[in-house]
């Protein structure tokens, strides 16, 4: 059984010019951060894009990460960041968003949110190899530069593009359950970290950024096998989900081309085999509905036609991280680090609205 998971948001007007750009939008198949079309955006750092969807044109950028080493280490980098997280609120005296301002507020989740980045890092260094000095990562200066020194010892300029291309793809996608989960948690006047713990529990599971290395695991499968068709067969056969595909609005999603143009121009080591998984996934998806509406009739048909779900943006997202070198067991890891931007947003627009 094919099962899709929307992960995009509901398409948006776009912004009144007359009134300040919303937090997230959708147009013309391309969704707008704060009025910004995506494609503007390739190439800017993901602090800038933190800090944009955080405060609005002009806001500022995250800072750079504070020393703190990695409480916790399960051999799970999602479980470590989770528990790290948790563990911000009593050592530095985090207080819950009904009882502090806007400008506490979004301090706090800007320390929390590098945090993130920091113990993803640290935890995929791994607890056998000496952690880089602090020096060392206080010599380059963005905050993916800063992210793959901490974790490689080496920001590779091809590694450091990538981050913040996938990072720029992922940091808002609506209020899809992460986002209702860090809502949810502000809401209830939880503290900044633990909002960002709330999100990453939900973001963490395997219908979230765990669809990536899923998909990339079908990749490989027809790659070492050359038949497409026959790697999404046993996948499907294996009662597995067409992980990376089913995006309703994944056809007009500028996203999606902005990732695989950018696996073409690298000439990403496994483009030729994600080029035919993407084929034939979409086929089988529209061979799928096609059974399904013929069964339905066609009262249903006229009710739920539209675009045959495609490759998403986890999937091209997964090809160019592997190309990069990042291990497919870090993917869901990195996307929540991505996320971070849109969560805090979020969580500062309910503290505000609850002050007001």
């Amino acid at each position: 059984m094919v099962r899709v998971m929307p992960l995009t948001p509901p398409r948006l007007p776009l912004p009144d010019p007359g009134t300040a750009p919303p937090l997230y939008a959708y147009a013309d198949g391309e969704p707008l951060y704060r009025g910004r079309r995506m494609r503007d955006l390739v190439g800017t750092p993901f602090e800038e894009i933190w800090g944009l969807l955080v405060d609005g044109e002009g806001g500022d950028a995250l800072p750079p990460a504070e020393p703190f080493n990695l409480p916790v280490r399960t051999g799970d980098t999602r479980v470590d960041v989770l528990s790290a997280l948790a563990q911000l609120t009593p050592v530095w005296g985090y207080r819950p968003l009904v009882e502090i301002d806007s400008t506490r507020a979004r301090e706090d989740l800007a320390r929390a949110s590098v945090m993130t980045l920091s113990f993803v890092a640290q935890s995929a260094r791994g607890e056998d190899v000496p952690a880089v000095p602090q020096r060392e990562v206080d010599m380059v200066t963005t905050i993916a530069e800063r992210f793959l020194v901490r974790w490689r010892g080496v920001a590779d300029p091809e590694a450091v593009a990538a981050l913040d291309l996938f990072w720029l793809a992922v940091s808002e996608t609506g209020l899809v359950p992460s986002t209702r989960t860090a809502r949810t948690a502000a809401e209830m006047g939880a503290d900044a970290a633990s909002c960002l713990a709330a999100a990453v529990a939900v973001a963490g599971a395997p219908f979230g950024g765990g669809a990536a290395a899923r998909a990339l695991a079908i990749v490989a499968e027809a790659e070492r096998t050359g038949d497409a068709d026959a790697a999404i067969a046993a996948h499907l056969a294996r009662g597995g989900d067409l992980a990376g595909f089913g995006d309703e609005l994944v056809p007009a999603d500028a996203r999606v081309g902005m990732l695989r143009d950018a696996c073409v121009r690298a000439g990403a080591r496994r483009l030729e085999s994600a080029e035919a998984v993407a084929r034939a996934g979409a086929e089988t998806l529209a061979r799928a509905g096609a059974e399904t509406l013929a069964r339905a009739g066609a009262e249903t048909l006229a009710r739920t036609s539209g675009p045959t779900p495609g490759a998403n943006t986890l999937f091209w997202g997964g090809v160019l991280l592997d190309h990069v070198g990042v291990p497919p067991q870090l993917f869901c890891a990195l996307y929540l680090c991505g996320r971070t931007a849109g969560w805090s947003a979020h969580v500062l627009e309910v503290q505000r609205l609850r002050h007001l």
